[in-house]
Protein backbone atom coordinates (compact mmCIF):
# COMPACT_ATOMS: atom_id res chain seq x y z
CA UNK A 1 0.00 0.00 0.00
CA UNK A 2 1.03 3.52 -0.72
CA UNK A 3 2.71 3.87 2.54
CA UNK A 4 1.27 7.43 3.14
CA UNK A 5 -1.52 8.21 0.93
CA UNK A 6 -1.53 12.12 2.14
CA UNK A 7 2.10 12.52 1.41
CA UNK A 8 1.41 10.52 -1.78
CA UNK A 9 -1.46 13.27 -2.62
CA UNK A 10 1.21 16.41 -1.92
CA UNK A 11 3.92 14.27 -4.36
CA UNK A 12 1.28 14.49 -7.29
CA UNK A 13 -0.13 17.83 -5.99
CA UNK A 14 3.70 19.02 -6.44
CA UNK A 15 3.92 16.90 -9.91
CA UNK A 16 0.96 18.08 -11.74
CA UNK A 17 1.35 21.75 -10.30
CA UNK A 18 -1.54 21.80 -8.20
CA UNK A 19 -1.86 24.94 -6.58
CA UNK A 20 -3.78 27.19 -3.81
CA UNK A 21 -5.32 29.13 -6.68
CA UNK A 22 -6.50 25.74 -8.65
CA UNK A 23 -8.36 24.39 -5.28
CA UNK A 24 -10.29 27.99 -4.37
CA UNK A 25 -11.04 28.25 -7.72
CA UNK A 26 -12.39 24.60 -7.60
CA UNK A 27 -14.41 25.16 -4.24
CA UNK A 28 -16.09 28.20 -5.80
CA UNK A 29 -17.89 26.02 -8.38
CA UNK A 30 -18.13 23.23 -5.93
CA UNK A 31 -22.15 23.88 -6.51
CA UNK A 32 -22.02 23.49 -10.52
CA UNK A 33 -19.74 20.49 -10.04
CA UNK A 34 -22.44 18.88 -7.71
CA UNK A 35 -25.58 19.77 -10.24
CA UNK A 36 -23.75 18.47 -13.17
CA UNK A 37 -22.06 15.69 -11.35
CA UNK A 38 -25.20 13.15 -12.19
CA UNK A 39 -24.95 13.55 -16.19
CA UNK A 40 -21.22 13.34 -16.01
CA UNK A 41 -22.13 9.58 -14.47
CA UNK A 42 -24.22 9.06 -17.60
CA UNK A 43 -21.60 9.69 -19.54
CA UNK A 44 -19.04 8.04 -17.81
CA UNK A 45 -21.05 4.62 -17.59
CA UNK A 46 -22.59 5.09 -20.67
CA UNK A 47 -18.85 5.16 -22.15
CA UNK A 48 -18.04 2.41 -19.99
CA UNK A 49 -20.85 0.44 -20.68
CA UNK A 50 -20.36 0.27 -24.67
CA UNK A 51 -17.58 -2.10 -24.19
CA UNK A 52 -18.28 -6.13 -23.37
CA UNK A 53 -15.96 -6.52 -21.08
CA UNK A 54 -16.60 -3.55 -18.95
CA UNK A 55 -20.41 -3.79 -19.22
CA UNK A 56 -20.47 -7.37 -17.91
CA UNK A 57 -18.18 -6.22 -14.77
CA UNK A 58 -20.19 -3.38 -14.18
CA UNK A 59 -23.55 -5.52 -14.16
CA UNK A 60 -21.79 -8.59 -12.81
CA UNK A 61 -23.78 -8.17 -9.34
CA UNK A 62 -27.22 -6.33 -8.78
CA UNK A 63 -27.20 -3.17 -8.55
CA UNK A 64 -22.81 -2.85 -9.02
CA UNK A 65 -23.91 -0.46 -11.54
CA UNK A 66 -26.42 2.18 -9.59
CA UNK A 67 -23.95 1.79 -6.57
CA UNK A 68 -20.56 2.67 -8.57
CA UNK A 69 -22.85 5.48 -10.54
CA UNK A 70 -23.65 6.81 -6.69
CA UNK A 71 -20.13 6.77 -6.42
CA UNK A 72 -19.11 8.53 -9.11
CA UNK A 73 -21.54 11.33 -8.12
CA UNK A 74 -19.71 12.14 -4.90
CA UNK A 75 -16.56 10.76 -6.30
CA UNK A 76 -16.62 14.09 -9.00
CA UNK A 77 -18.51 16.80 -6.39
CA UNK A 78 -15.36 16.31 -3.93
CA UNK A 79 -12.89 16.86 -6.47
CA UNK A 80 -14.26 20.69 -6.23
CA UNK A 81 -14.70 20.29 -2.61
CA UNK A 82 -11.26 18.72 -1.48
CA UNK A 83 -13.17 17.07 0.85
CA UNK A 84 -10.68 18.07 3.93
CA UNK A 85 -9.12 20.71 1.74
CA UNK A 86 -7.13 17.80 -0.28
CA UNK A 87 -5.70 16.56 2.90
CA UNK A 88 -5.67 12.96 4.88
CA UNK A 89 -9.41 12.27 4.36
CA UNK A 90 -9.29 12.72 0.36
CA UNK A 91 -5.79 11.38 -0.28
CA UNK A 92 -7.10 8.07 1.75
CA UNK A 93 -10.68 8.26 0.05
CA UNK A 94 -8.80 8.51 -3.28
CA UNK A 95 -6.29 5.32 -2.10
CA UNK A 96 -9.95 3.46 -1.13
CA UNK A 97 -11.48 4.20 -4.40
CA UNK A 98 -8.43 2.84 -6.25
CA UNK A 99 -8.76 -0.69 -4.31
CA UNK A 100 -11.99 -0.96 -5.43
CA UNK A 101 -11.04 -0.62 -9.38
CA UNK A 102 -8.31 -3.30 -8.72
CA UNK A 103 -10.93 -5.30 -6.39
CA UNK A 104 -13.94 -5.37 -9.26
CA UNK A 105 -11.52 -5.63 -11.95
CA UNK A 106 -11.45 -2.10 -13.71
CA UNK A 107 -8.42 -2.13 -15.18
CA UNK A 108 -5.80 0.69 -16.51
CA UNK A 109 -7.16 0.05 -20.06
CA UNK A 110 -10.61 0.85 -18.82
CA UNK A 111 -10.09 4.00 -16.67
CA UNK A 112 -7.47 5.40 -18.65
CA UNK A 113 -9.39 6.10 -21.77
CA UNK A 114 -12.61 6.54 -18.95
CA UNK A 115 -11.29 9.45 -17.36
CA UNK A 116 -10.46 11.23 -20.71
CA UNK A 117 -14.05 10.88 -21.35
CA UNK A 118 -14.73 12.63 -18.19
CA UNK A 119 -12.52 15.63 -18.79
CA UNK A 120 -13.46 16.12 -22.55
CA UNK A 121 -17.71 15.71 -21.50
CA UNK A 122 -16.57 18.43 -18.40
CA UNK A 123 -15.24 20.42 -20.98
CA UNK A 124 -17.99 20.78 -23.22
CA UNK A 125 -20.07 22.10 -20.09
CA UNK A 126 -17.00 24.11 -18.75
CA UNK A 127 -17.27 25.95 -22.27
CA UNK A 128 -21.61 25.57 -22.53
CA UNK A 129 -22.00 27.23 -18.87
CA UNK A 130 -19.66 29.99 -19.92
CA UNK A 131 -16.81 28.69 -17.01
CA UNK A 132 -13.30 30.29 -16.97
CA UNK A 133 -10.50 28.15 -19.11
CA UNK A 134 -8.77 28.32 -15.40
CA UNK A 135 -11.52 26.01 -14.12
CA UNK A 136 -10.90 23.64 -16.75
CA UNK A 137 -7.30 23.61 -15.82
CA UNK A 138 -7.65 23.14 -12.47
CA UNK A 139 -10.27 20.12 -13.05
CA UNK A 140 -8.03 18.30 -15.34
CA UNK A 141 -4.73 18.55 -12.81
CA UNK A 142 -7.23 17.04 -9.74
CA UNK A 143 -8.78 14.32 -12.65
CA UNK A 144 -4.92 13.32 -13.07
CA UNK A 145 -3.91 13.36 -9.52
CA UNK A 146 -7.15 11.10 -8.73
CA UNK A 147 -6.14 8.63 -11.95
CA UNK A 148 -2.70 8.39 -10.30
CA UNK A 149 -3.90 6.71 -6.87
CA UNK A 150 -5.86 3.89 -9.00
CA UNK A 151 -3.19 3.62 -11.44
CA UNK A 152 -0.76 3.07 -8.27
CA UNK A 153 -3.22 0.79 -6.63
CA UNK A 154 -2.97 -1.83 -9.34
CA UNK A 155 0.76 -1.74 -9.09
CA UNK A 156 0.59 -2.10 -5.29
CA UNK A 157 -1.57 -4.72 -5.33
CA UNK A 158 -0.16 -6.50 -8.17
CA UNK A 159 3.70 -5.85 -6.45
CA UNK A 160 2.46 -6.95 -3.33
CA UNK A 161 0.78 -10.37 -4.55
CA UNK A 162 3.99 -11.37 -6.25
CA UNK A 163 6.42 -10.86 -3.33
CA UNK A 164 3.99 -12.88 -1.15
CA UNK A 165 3.37 -15.56 -3.65
CA UNK A 166 7.09 -15.85 -4.62
CA UNK A 167 9.34 -14.60 -1.56
CA UNK A 168 11.01 -12.23 -3.67
CA UNK A 169 12.54 -9.43 -2.46
CA UNK A 170 11.25 -5.90 -3.43
CA UNK A 171 14.75 -4.92 -5.18
CA UNK A 172 14.83 -8.56 -6.62
CA UNK A 173 11.32 -7.65 -8.31
CA UNK A 174 12.53 -3.90 -9.38
CA UNK A 175 15.40 -5.77 -11.39
CA UNK A 176 13.24 -8.58 -13.18
CA UNK A 177 10.99 -6.25 -14.09
CA UNK A 178 13.55 -3.75 -15.45
CA UNK A 179 15.17 -6.68 -17.51
CA UNK A 180 11.33 -7.73 -18.70
CA UNK A 181 10.94 -4.23 -19.82
CA UNK A 182 14.66 -3.70 -21.55
CA UNK A 183 13.97 -7.28 -23.42
CA UNK A 184 10.83 -6.03 -24.52
CA UNK A 185 12.00 -2.61 -25.97
CA UNK A 186 14.42 -4.42 -27.95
Amino acid sequence: MVSDPHQFLQTLERRTELNAEDKSLLKANADWGKEIAPAMADCFYGYLQKDPEMNAILTETEGRIHRLRETFVQWFHEMFTGMDDWGKSYAERRWRIGLVHVKIGIGPEHVVPAMATVVREVTKLLKSSGKPEDLRESLSKICMIDLAFIEQAYIEVSSAAVLKETGWTAGLFRRLIATGANTMAS
